[in-house]
């Protein structure tokens, strides 16, 4: 019997998160006491690999991490949330690091990249030929070299898999890669960086994310934070409003988006429906702290939903 296709692999970076929290951002030069610190699991690619595994899906993890004590702190959270390890590295170099800072619930964040640019096509080439006869759904962001995940999106097309493109952090993207992306998820900054639009109301999302359709995307996903998100495909324009709760920490919001998300497409779901999970997703995530550690179950989804 042919293997089920309906898993999702997540090409991307893995991190440790090293968060501090305060009621407000220090001044150039300030010294400012906060109020509480975290480490822990973090990186695009790992927190939607958690958030894969947390919506119930089959989640395998393609990444690199260092030889170092953040590299088995990193490894043992991803196994906790069931996310399949079999194609992350330990490369002789240290962990990627994320530098988080958290104030009035907004986040800023310095990345440095460690082991993440170890992350090679020889790596996915040796992911591919053990899983994509049952991928249903590659996930993929912008935190791994390039050329990286060019080829994993173009290897995945050729298998025919579903291609997901979280494109943060965003950068300029090569006009060739967007006929090979099935759906496109910026949010409303990252949509302004790569289309040149100004973003601010679901009226300009819309235009920027007919500028992803132009360009031979299938679908676009424009998420605007609070306002909600908005959806353009072929079929025209819709716009899906926020699931309301009181934010705390926005950190890991998109990334349980983007995971639930691909973990609707590979169960199945229709898109609009993979959207109203995702949503409900990303804002059980917005009132906790931390990243990984504040992803929503898909428990407790279909419980806000049903609500």
């Amino acid at each position: 019997m042919p293997a089920l296709r309906n898993a999702v692999m997540i090409v991307g970076s893995i991190n440790a998160d090293v968060t501090a929290h305060s009621s407000r951002r220090p001044a150039p030069g300030e010294t400012f006491r906060g109020d509480a610190f975290a480490l822990g699991l973090g990186g695009k690619g790992a927190n939607q690999a958690v958030a894969v595994a947390r919506a119930g899906g089959e989640a395998s993890m393609v990444g690199c991490v260092g030889d170092d004590q953040f590299g088995a702190l990193v490894t043992a959270g991803l196994a906790e949330h069931g996310v399949h390890l079999e194609h992350v590295r330990t490369v002789p170099d240290h962990t990627g690091i994320a530098h988080i800072r958290v104030a009035d619930g907004e986040n800023d964040i310095v990345i440095v990249a460690g082991a993440n640019a170890a992350l090679d096509e020889a790596q996915l080439d040796r992911a591919f030929s053990a899983m994509d006869d049952r991928v249903a759904v590659l996930l993929t962001q912008l935190e791994v070299p390039l050329e990286t995940t060019l080829a994993a999106v173009r290897r995945a097309r050729a298998a025919g898999i579903t291609v997901i493109l979280d494109p943060a952090p965003a950068r300029e993207l090569p006009d060739d890669l967007w006929p090979l992306i099935d759906i496109v998820k910026p949010n409303e900054t990252e949509a302004a960086m790569l289309t040149g639009l100004s973003v601010d109301s679901a009226a300009s999302a819309a235009r920027a994310g007919q500028w992803f359709i132009d360009r031979g995307a299938g679908a676009a996903i424009i998420t605007l934070a609070g306002a909600g998100s908005v959806l353009v495909s072929a079929d025209g324009v819709s716009e899906h409003p926020p699931v309301p709760v009181d934010m705390v920490d926005t950190t890991a919001a998109g990334d349980a988006y983007a995971g639930h998300l691909a973990a609707g497409v590979a169960a199945g779901l229709g898109l609009e429906t993979a959207m109203r999970h995702a949503s409900a997703a990303g804002a059980i995530t917005v009132t906790r702290r931390g990243a990984s550690a504040s992803i929503a179950s898909a428990s407790e989804v279909e419980a806000l939903l049903q609500g």
